[in-house]
């Protein structure tokens, strides 16, 4: 049976970012590359492999953190995970789809009309388009957040999809304020990033994955047995 107990009130984000920037120091190098290799290659899969990609970019960090040297192999393993990281992808990525299709495909038949619509017209159109995307942004945010966990979950606990996501909400919403301010202490450092000549984004988010798994080591403490990263039986893609 897996392990599905958490904590309640563990993360105090500022010392999450700090112990993370701790840990990962001695292999930052190896862990941006890892990150960032991962990422282009779910961009370039059309998302195919992201949630592989993930699985292994959280793999790597999950095992630096606990203890262990940082190596590149460990982001093929993440492949052991395939299934369970693609259906948590296509929930966080197909809703955004269909809703930006929903927003932005009118508009761009109205655009494509040309003199059929006024130009008032147009203006209420995109006017009433950005105040739903907002509000979807808000939602999406929300839901995005409650799903934090999961693939840390789907590594560590060898949880399917949807029993991890499950499971990333609960421990979310017991630790609300906690990952809020996570949250907050990662948008500081994306805008720190930024103003380093935008590039620099990309040199934080290692910092903001090892914050983000030393938070998620805090309400889901280490297990002993490694035999947590063996991968999950097929029957648990579907749904844990």
């Amino acid at each position: 049976m897996q392990n599905t107990e958490f904590n309640t009130g563990v993360i105090k984000p500022v010392e999450c970012a700090k112990e993370g920037f701790e840990l990962i120091k001695s292999e930052y190098w190896i862990l941006f590359a890892i990150w960032i290799v991962g990422a282009m290659l779910g961009g370039v899969s059309f998302f195919i492999v992201t949630g592989a990609m993930m699985c292994g970019t959280y793999y790597a960090y999950m095992r630096k953190i606990d203890g262990h040297a940082a190596s590149f192999d460990d982001l093929w393993k993440g492949f052991q995970w395939f299934g369970s990281g693609l259906v948590v992808m296509l929930f966080i990525i197909v809703p955004m789809i269909i809703v930006y299709a929903i927003i932005y495909v009118p508009i761009v038949i109205a655009a494509a009309m040309g003199g059929r619509m006024s130009q008032d017209e147009m203006i209420a159109m995109l006017i009433g388009a950005f105040a739903v995307d907002f509000i979807l942004i808000v939602i999406m945010v929300c839901v995005h957040t409650l799903l934090i966990f999961s693939f840390p979950l789907i590594v560590d606990r060898n949880l399917g999809a949807f029993a991890a996501m499950a499971l990333s909400a609960r421990a979310v919403l017991k630790n609300l304020g906690g990952v809020i301010g996570l949250l907050l202490v990662n948008f500081v450092l994306v805008i720190i990033g930024y103003l380093a000549l935008c590039v620099g984004v990309y040199f934080v988010i290692p910092l903001i994955i090892a914050a983000n798994v030393v938070a998620y080591r805090k309400v889901f403490p280490r297990m002993d047995d490694d035999r947590r990263y063996e991968p999950p039986p097929i029957s648990a893609y579907g749904g844990g």
